[in-house]
Parts: C-alpha cells; sequence; structure tokens
C-alpha cells in the first residue's frame, strides 16, 4: 500500500487524502480552492483500498486519524495543523509556488 500512496502522492503538485464526512478536510481542502491551486482530492472512505491507504498515511503521519493529509510537490505536509501554520506564517504559498502548484 505505500507504493499506491507514493503513487498517488505525486499525481498533481499538491494532493490532499480525506473522508467525506471530515470538517478538517473540507477546511483544508476549501483553503487550496481559495489559493486558487488545483488539487488531487482522494476521499479514502469510497475507494475499496482505502483502509489500507488509511492506515499507511496514519503510520507516515504517527497519528490517527490521518485526515487530512496533504502533499505538496510528492512530499507529505501533514495535517490541518500544520498546513495552517504554514499558510499563517507565509510559507505556505512559496512552497506552492516552488512544487509548480502556482505560478503568481
Amino acid at each position: 500500500m505505500a507504493d499506491r500512496v507514493a503513487k498517488l502522492s505525486t499525481e498533481k503538485a499538491v494532493v490532499i487524502f480525506t473522508t467525506s464526512q471530515c470538517p478538517m478536510c473540507h477546511t483544508v481542502v476549501s483553503l487550496f480552492s481559495d489559493l486558487d491551486v488545483c488539487t488531487a482530492v482522494h476521499e479514502l472512505d469510497k475507494d475499496p483500498r482505502g483502509r489500507d491507504m488509511e492506515r499507511e498515511l496514519a503510520r507516515r503521519l504517527g497519528r490517527s486519524p490521518p485526515v487530512p493529509a496533504v502533499f505538496i510537490g510528492g512530499k507529505l505536509i501533514g495535517s490541518t495543523d500544520r498546513v495552517m501554520s504554514l499558510h499563517l506564517d507565509s510559507k505556505l504559498e512559496p512552497m506552492l509556488k516552488s512544487a509548480g502548484a502556482k505560478w503568481l
């Protein structure tokens, strides 16, 4: 399952693993939308292999539940707290530009 997560995490500059009923997942997806970033969103509860991917993400993040799990440029950034911290510290947009997710 690590290979599947690795493959999916690089399909776009920003990839977010979520579940459909997670309010924090919605918040993170909305943030990237507000920043005009096109993301790939994978709802684990709608994927037949979602449980296995969820376990792999929990292992990588060291926490459960592991969603939202945000990858930028194929690198695991973290969950809501990490993404919001980067955004508030004005470090998220340069990271997005560096990954090719944002041009301006």
